[in-house]
């Protein structure tokens, strides 16, 4: 390890400090007009954007910051769940493009958690998902010419775990995904024909015997039935374009390229999909001409793409680019020669360390990608060993304030995709289902034992680090194979899932169900082995916690529990609480947990 850096002047510090952006969306219908998410005032918050002058104007100050949020399709208007302290129980609410006021969209509706929300092309109609005791219940309303809000109709209630809805261009379909057909998280796509002035109507129903369908959007076209969707029955993600008028489905299987095909949408004529191929955590954009049955690869530098949409002129591809040694920026990738023009600059930061992809064996034969970052130096070093949230997501090449920081210290850092992660195919991501925790293990344990083998790590000084689920992870890991970590530092994570699920937001439920096949009641020896506080007493290596006060995805009540536990058996264990969700949105905040982990780090490594 290199000597404790605390100074204010410290280059970890100014990469936190750096702004970047983290969400961002163009208008619809308005090529003019968009919304990005960034942490330029210090807090993740939303921002109306000129696309012409590139000039942002803040449109939310919330404490615990904004993240996600919508533009309507003619730029008038930006959206966004409105909560409490990142509690995620609010309403929709909308705030004027030349700012103003936010307006409760839902004022006489009792507070509900919802992560979707759409409006149709026409501006005609907006919907939105509700989740609470009665269910995931969706909703649309009518919008008039000037923008006035009409009345509120229920479209559809379901039990279990479901997204939407998606509109057609003019608001006479709706497209809900759902996993109500299956006991996994498999999806199945459900259409409505909202023009049938028909009371009672045959909903049309798009699933796979073995696999899921995720919805990804109508054509951009005015009376036009298609819908893009993605399948992963074949094994990997590919496109599929569903004619909810007529039935009719086309499959564009692709079979050449290796790796998921993520859908990101259509270009403005209908003609094009814009395509990322995900293979072993690394990104390539295509685009597909469906009229030509043609495929275009976009020759682009390597890094991580975080979605993308087509320019009004279709020459231009706008994107949210990143890799290990530069933060998160909006580009605009050049569909002639991919080229990176940067149209949103990100802050500048000190000189990082690269970071480089290995492959691992693990229990099963399965074969385990990871990311390996070394200081400057001859190994082995302290090792941090990384495990990212989901599950049902990938690291990929980004920039990382946090591992910079530990590398700056002279720790090697790893972040392993365990058995669970996307773009490795649905056996990989399906293989953890119903027994959460243990394969994963087995893969941090596998990853461990080749980064001391290959003289990374020293041996007796791997610390687990992960949030949400990959805190959760660190738990777990440090329980089920307690001889071989020297302390584990977790952030906003699981540790009992029964308790969790009685405290956790409803659509946080619905995934529960998903991951176990069933309840806490209804499998309670699977919910049992995949808890950490089952395995307390195993745990021989100190552990940080950084919780979220209102947090409702890893509640508070069950990490008390897991601290309780642990202190009667006189394990070394500290909690630190913050006023947030699930997760800091604020630079500072941000500094303050890594300050707090750096010192945890150093009084337990001496």
């Amino acid at each position: 390890m290199k000597p404790l850096n605390l100074s204010e002047t410290a280059d970890w510090r100014a990469r936190f400090r750096a702004p970047s952006i983290a969400n961002m969306q163009l208008a619809g219908n308005n090529g003019k007009h968009g919304m990005v998410a960034t942490n330029r005032s210090g807090v993740t918050q939303l921002y109306a954007w000129d696309v012409t002058t590139g000039n942002l104007r803040q449109i939310t100050n919330k404490p615990a910051g904004v993240v996600f949020g919508g533009i309507s399709p003619d730029g008038n208007y930006i959206y966004y769940h409105d909560d409490f302290q990142g509690n995620e129980h609010g309403h929709y609410v909308r705030v004027p493009f030349a700012g103003g006021e936010p307006e409760n969209m839902t004022p006489d509706m009792p507070l509900f958690d919802s992560f979707t929300m759409s409006q149709s092309l026409n501006n005609r109609l907006f919907g939105f998902l509700a989740a609470g005791a009665s269910g995931f219940q969706f909703y649309t309303i009518p919008v008039g010419e000037s923008g006035e809000l009409g009345e509120r109709k229920l479209l559809y209630t379901s039990p279990a775990l479901s997204f939407g809805p998606s509109l057609s261009y003019d608001g006479d379909y709706a497209i809900i995904a759902t996993t109500e057909r299956s006991k996994s998280t498999d999806m199945c796509l459900m259409a409505f024909h909202l023009a049938n002035p028909s009371p009672e109507q045959k909903v049309l129903i798009l699933e796979e015997s073995e696999g899921s369908v995720e919805p990804i959007g109508f054509s951009p076209i005015s009376g036009d039935t298609r819908f893009l969707a993605t399948t992963d029955v074949s094994g990997y993600n590919r496109p599929l374009i569903w004619d909810v008028k007529t039935g009719d489905r086309l499959d564009i299987p692709l079979d050449d390229l290796e790796g998921d095909i993520n859908t990101w949408g259509w270009s403005k004529d209908g003609k094009q999909l814009l395509l990322a191929r995900l293979f072993q955590a690394t990104y390539q954009i295509y685009i597909y001409d469906l009229e030509k049955s043609l495929l275009l690869k976009v020759n682009h530098p390597s890094g991580s793409f975080f979605f993308g949409t087509f320019s009004d002129n279709g020459q231009e591809i706008y994107s949210i680019w990143s890799d290990a040694t530069h933060p998160a920026q909006v580009v605009a990738i050049s569909v002639k020669d991919g080229s990176l023009k940067t149209v949103l600059a990100a802050g500048d930061v000190p000189a990082s360390r690269p970071w480089r992809s290995i492959h691992v064996k693990s229990t099963g034969g399965a074969t385990i990608q990871a990311w390996v970052a070394t200081p400057e130096g001859e190994g082995p070093f302290p090792t941090i060993l990384h495990t990212h949230g989901g599950p049902t997501a990938v690291q990929t090449e980004t920039f990382s304030a946090s591992a910079q920081t530990f590398l700056d210290h002279g720790f090697a850092w790893v972040s392993v995709n365990y058995r669970g992660s996307v773009t490795f195919g649905r056996d990989f991501e399906r293989s953890i289902l119903g027994m959460l925790g243990h394969r994963e293990v087995d893969d941090m344990a596998a990853v461990a034992q080749w980064l001391i083998e290959n003289k990374i790590a020293q041996p007796d000084s791997i610390i687990l680090n992960g949030g949400s689920y990959g805190g959760y992870l660190t738990l777990q890991a440090l329980g089920k194979r307690p001889e071989l970590w020297a302390g584990g530092m977790a952030l906003v994570a699981i540790a009992d899932w029964r308790l969790m699920y009685e405290d956790q937001a409803q659509t946080l439920r619905g995934y529960q169900q998903s991951l176990f096949g069933g309840t806490p009641d209804e499998l309670p020896e699977q919910h049992k082995s995949s808890s950490p506080i089952s395995y307390v007493d195993n745990i021989r290596a100190p552990i940080l916690v950084i919780q979220g006060e209102n947090d409702t995805r890893c509640p508070a009540r069950q990490m008390k529990v897991y601290e309780e536990k642990l202190k009667e058996s006189g394990k070394d264990i500290h909690i630190h609480w913050f006023n947030a969700g699930h997760g800091s949105r604020a630079m500072e905040q941000n500094i303050e947990q890594h300050e707090l982990m750096l010192r945890w780090l150093y009084r337990v490594l001496g």
